[in-house]
């Protein structure tokens, strides 16, 4: 295990451990790694000297916020990621079809264009956008 400090084209710096440093380059190089902040995919590794375990598995997070900004965001994450369902790019047929009484309402999250969302705002469907990517986009 290798433990790297990265940092996404947003500025935001976070720590991930990967199996081997080829591990991490061909998630990388795959839009897998993903920022704990934001979710953007646009991840390097920061300056840094690597750690590098004997094979002994980690102890508690492998990550954690370091600013008060980043723990709320992670605290939103949790919030919505327990309380919705995640359906992906279904998001704009689910959403409508709740609304239209088609089937039962739910919380929901997953994705849509920005003309979709503007559209369904626009029918009166209540939608806001998440500060952050679905955990099942990132690593």
């Amino acid at each position: 295990m290798i433990q790297y400090a990265l940092k996404c084209a947003e500025g935001h710096t976070f720590d991930s451990w990967f199996q081997s440093a080829e591990a991490f380059d061909r998630l990388a190089r795959t839009g897998m790694v993903s920022c704990a902040v934001c979710g953007g995919t646009k991840v390097e590794k920061a300056v840094m000297t690597p750690r590098v375990s004997t094979g002994e598995k980690p102890k508690g997070p492998l990550s954690k916020p370091a600013s008060p900004a980043e723990q709320a965001m992670a605290e939103l994450r949790r919030r919505v990621e327990e309380n919705s369902d995640y359906v992906g790019a279904g998001f704009v047929r689910e959403a409508r079809a709740m609304h239209d009484g088609d089937i039962p309402e739910r919380a929901i999250y997953g994705e849509a264009r920005i003309d979709e969302a503007r559209k369904l705002a626009e029918d009166g469907i209540p939608v806001a956008p998440l500060p952050f990517m679905p955990n099942r986009k990132s690593n």
